[in-house]
């Protein structure tokens, strides 16, 4: 009997229908549960907080929405207009040289994490490996020209925050991407659809179709898989900072240890682009420890709700997992640091 049974069950973790049901299920657990710590605790009424939470997630919207429509189109000339061997042609042959170099690859590209996931989907669409990929995705965030001149304009070079946060960004891109690569089977962390859309990807080029039909049907591609998890991104943003009181966490600013925890979770609350977080987390700067701040700037742009929903259309869930501890682990490491040091 547990022979038939097992095929069952596995038939069943398989089932598309059953896999929605499931998420669909817990994600109404959560909007539950964030309406009852909303009205149990202390402030505004609830339809006040449900309408500054409508603003803030079309505030996150509309502000990822230009670099998400950047990265798409930089994804469709990486995969359909750039020759093939050309970007290959520049990388180094050994793969600790080629995640450094893809490390680096951000200051090429200048927009923010949520640009940055298409244009990875791009990458890996041409044949770079999942570890490769993720190293650039991780770094890109933080390591291009714009992050860099907005935190300077922030903070100067006072207290190392700067340089803690490019220097942690880059260590931290390629501790993942090494780590992954003692995965056994890379391929097997992407997603059943984004695995057919890198199939249905290289058919197209076999076929020799034209630039001009692979571009379009590319760009319908990333829109129909980033699009919706952009949407229901900016919408748990929107709702965690109006319905998880923020009270709690900023009263614990001044302790080392606690700041950083605290700022951790406020990054990972309010989604804030990379190329403007620098801005918001000087409003803090007063109150919170350096480490904290450092602690924000890197857990923001990698693992906030608003990334995370859209790794979902690449990787499968327990990767998102292993990056969560992974990054926050590493923040707190380079947070105490810098409280030490300051």
């Amino acid at each position: 009997m547990t022979d038939t049974l097992v095929p069952r069950t596995q038939r069943l973790e398989r089932d598309p229908r059953i896999r929605r049901a499931l998420r669909s299920l817990f994600g109404a657990l959560i909007v539950a549960a964030l309406v009852v710590l909303a009205l149990v605790s202390p402030g505004p009424a609830l339809p006040t907080r449900l309408q500054d939470g409508l603003t803030l997630s079309i505030s996150v919207l509309i502000e990822s929405m230009p670099f998400v429509l950047l990265g798409v189109l930089l994804s469709i000339v990486v995969q359909v207009w750039v020759p093939p061997g050309v970007i290959e042609r520049w990388m180094p042959r050994r793969a600790w040289a080629r995640r450094m170099v893809l490390s680096l690859l951000g200051m090429l590209v200048p927009v923010c994490e949520c640009g940055n996931v298409p244009f990875a989907r791009g990458l890996m669409m041409r044949g770079f490996t999942v570890p490769e990929t993720l190293t650039f995705l991780i770094a890109a965030p933080i390591v291009n020209p714009i992050v860099i001149i907005t935190t300077h304009q922030a903070f100067g070079f006072d207290d190392g925050i700067l340089i803690a946060r490019l220097l942690g960004g880059f260590a931290v891109a390629n501790l993942i991407g090494w780590l992954y690569t003692r995965h056994p089977d890379p391929d097997a962390l992407l997603t059943e659809r984004f695995a057919a859309s890198c199939e249905r990807a290289q058919d197209a080029e076999a076929d020799r179709a034209g630039r001009g039909t692979r571009s379009l049907a590319q760009f319908v591609i990333e829109l129909r898989a980033v699009m919706p998890a952009l949407v229901i991104g900016s919408a748990l943003a929107g709702a965690v900072q109006v319905l998880v009181p923020r009270d709690a966490l900023l009263a614990i600013g001044s302790n080392p240890a606690l700041s950083i925890v605290a700022m951790i979770l406020l990054a990972m609350i309010v989604s804030i682009c990379s190329n403007v977080d620098s801005f918001f987390a000087l409003s803090f700067a007063a109150t919170f420890t350096p480490g904290s701040i450092v602690a924000f700037l890197l857990v923001g742009p990698l693992v906030d709700v608003k990334m995370l929903s859209l790794l979902r259309t690449t990787f499968r869930t327990r990767v998102l997992a292993a990056l969560v501890v992974i990054v926050v682990l590493f923040a707190i490491a380079a947070g105490s640091v810098v409280n030490l040091l300051a």
